[in-house]
């Protein structure tokens, strides 16, 4: 079994991510913590715990993180994902926040990975906040994990929320740039481009969506505000290449939980910038080795689509 735990500031795409692990047959998901980014720190939380009940995995504890980046401005995906996060998709019978843990989310990482030392893979799908606390409060956190997947960032300077920033990077660039030089373990980044470069057809989206059945009924409620958003020439024009569907956070936690799905990964140092006008945020990949870094990430070039397919598929069964 492969031990998870799930860091995210559940949107529609976390939402489809969180659902995936929880329907892969080899997962245990040993907790979710939650942050800021694409809504409030209160929504997030509250949208976790509507996926886990839609799945019918309330048993799942939820951790409150951290509701602010550790410098700059806060900003969110209200408009790309619903202010609420869920499209906007009212739930009157949606659990209550008395079901999240009074543990903290950095506190939580430290004690189960302390608990399961070498056997916990970290991943990522908001800003990077949560992770970075985690390692300033305890510097040893990284040598207890398995590993660490991450979606964010980009790879050619490609923006999705400013010319050269992508947003979970954005969102919080000092927590991001102190993770990239803490966290020595084997690291694992799905980048903006990345995932725009594996964008399924919207025929498969179709497909996917109508399955007749009550997580596949609870995405397509949840997911029509972002598709529509998606689909405008506005939105097209930021990815990298074609008009497809584009579940980012997915590709981080396919690439986590089956070893199968990436057929093409190449290794380099990176760091996050965190000063430029207009690349701040933007990661920075070393070619040159000019930063004589000895850690190196997995940066993810090509993904099976097929094996991706069924992976999605089966998380709405």
């Amino acid at each position: 079994m492969k031990k998870l735990i799930l860091d995210v500031d559940t949107g529609v795409d976390d939402a489809q991510a969180i659902m995936m692990a929880l329907a892969a047959s080899n997962v245990e998901i040993l907790a979710i913590t939650c942050t800021h980014g694409n809504t409030p720190l209160q929504n997030s939380l509250k949208n976790t715990l509507r996926v886990l009940k839609v799945c019918n995995r309330l048993d799942i504890k939820v951790y409150a993180g951290f509701e602010e980046p550790l410098l700059g401005h806060k900003i969110s995906a209200g408009e790309f994902h619903g202010k609420d996060g869920l499209g906007d998709a009212p739930d009157a019978e949606a659990p209550g926040l008395e079901l999240v843990q009074k543990t903290n989310a950095v506190e939580a990482i430290i004690s189960i990975t302390k608990q399961n030392p070498g056997q916990v893979t970290l991943v990522s799908t908001g800003p990077l906040t949560n992770l970075a606390l985690s390692v300033k409060m305890d510097p040893c956190l990284p040598a207890r994990l398995k590993d660490i997947y991450i979606m964010g960032g980009n790879i050619e300077s490609r923006g999705n929320t400013t010319v050269c920033g992508e947003f979970n990077f954005l969102a919080d660039p000092e927590a991001a740039y102190i993770v990239l030089e803490r966290y020595t373990c084997p690291t694992t980044i799905a980048s903006w481009e990345f995932s725009c470069r594996n964008s399924l057809p919207w025929s498969f989206c179709d497909t996917w969506l109508a399955q007749n059945t009550p997580k596949a009924h609870f995405m397509e409620t949840i997911y029509a505000h972002t598709r529509k958003m998606v689909q405008t020439d506005r939105y097209q024009k930021e990815m990298v290449s074609g008009f497809g569907f584009n579940t980012c956070d997915a590709y981080a936690v396919a690439a986590a939980i089956n070893d199968d799905v990436v057929l093409e990964s190449e290794k380099v140092a990176v760091t996050v910038e965190l000063e430029g006008k207009y690349t701040r945020g933007m990661m920075v990949l070393d070619y040159i080795d000019a930063l004589d870094k000895e850690h190196k990430v997995n940066i993810l070039k090509r993904m099976d689509l097929e094996v991706f397919k069924q992976l999605l598929m089966n998380a709405l069964k």
